[in-house]
């Protein structure tokens, strides 16, 4: 049964700003205690309303305070307890993620993602909004050898402008070129231009960070998009990482890597003309890669959850 939002907003503002119970709710909107209840849940699931928990012995404040002055990040630190394994970890910081982008994405604007395990997570958890004239643009390749990439990166996509109520667009090229001329042919066709202008168009880049190992696997390093070769001249190079399929050493540089030439995401450079560049991880094999990103300066805004973020500090 679909309520008037009047109704809903009324619900939610007397139950969560005015401590009225249920039933006086009910009686004012002449309406069921039932009804009510499912109003109340209603606005929580549209994220209307939203709820935050912030346990006292948590570091959240200071490890925000230090991502702002050291690396000039605003940092979104998801409470964690110390025990949960790092599948929920990453779930609790998806489900964060999910929300911020949600109330961040307004109407008119265009939303650039990358693929890979963790925004598969964020997609999980996105709650629908109401927009118009929106976009929803891939930010890189996802074809391979062994697959097209359209099952995958797609449905993300899709995922994305359907919650947002956003128009989707597809990047149907490869994750990597096997040669660099054909990446430059493909880059004067006049639909691969298209998308690339709607990238550099973007008012938000949603991404995460790949690691090479431990934890749970970046899907660029797990499902098939790198030979033993590349793996190797990565190795060589001294990559930790990286970024929208572009890769990283620790210390921020990437431009001389020669796979990077093959890569059909933003570099650093033209990630960082997006006016905000949200980056979300989760997990100690991310602490690496993530120093990489933040050297490289591709972030303006960081959700993380506190048990990774803490690591991150201490190891600084």
């Amino acid at each position: 049964m679909a309520y008037r939002d009047q109704d809903i907003l009324r619900a939610a503002s007397m139950y969560y700003l005015q401590d009225v119970k249920m039933e006086t709710i009910a009686r004012h909107l002449g309406t069921s205690r039932s009804t009510v209840s499912r109003m109340i849940k209603e606005a929580r699931a549209s994220g209307l309303v939203e709820i935050n928990l912030r346990p006292t012995q948590s570091r959240a404040p200071s490890i925000r305070q230090h991502f702002r002055e050291v690396w000039g990040v605003e940092a979104f630190v998801v409470p964690i307890v110390e025990a949960r394994s790092a599948e929920a970890r990453h779930e609790q910081v998806a489900m964060t993620c999910a929300k911020l982008v949600t109330n961040w994405f307004q109407s008119e604007m265009v939303l650039s993602v990358a693929w890979g395990t963790t925004l598969s997570a964020v997609a999980r958890h996105l709650p629908r909004k109401q927009t118009h004239g929106g976009a929803v643009v891939q930010l890189n390749g996802a074809a391979n050898t062994r697959t097209s990439g359209v099952s995958y990166a797609g449905d993300l996509i899709a995922a994305f402008a359907e919650a947002l109520e956003a128009h989707a667009v597809y990047f149907p090229v490869p994750a990597f070129f096997d040669y660099e001329h054909t990446k430059e042919a493909m880059w004067q066709e006049r639909s691969i231009r298209r998308v690339l202008e709607m990238q550099q168009a973007s008012d938000i880049a949603l991404f995460s960070v790949g690691a090479l190992t431990g934890g749970l696997p970046s899907h660029v390093y797990s499902a098939g998009y790198l030979e033993s070769d590349d793996v190797a001249v990565l190795d060589e190079e001294g990559v930790v990482g990286d970024v929208c399929t572009v890769f990283l050493r620790e210390d921020g540089t990437y431009a001389d890597i020669p796979l990077n030439r093959r890569a059909t995401g933003p570099n650093p450079a033209q990630l960082a003309k997006i006016p905000r560049r949200v980056c979300v991880v989760a997990g100690d094999n991310k602490i690496t890669p993530l120093r990489a990103a933040l050297r490289a300066g591709v972030i303006t805004d960081l959700i993380i959850d506190e048990v990774t973020a803490t690591k991150f500090l201490v190891h600084e």
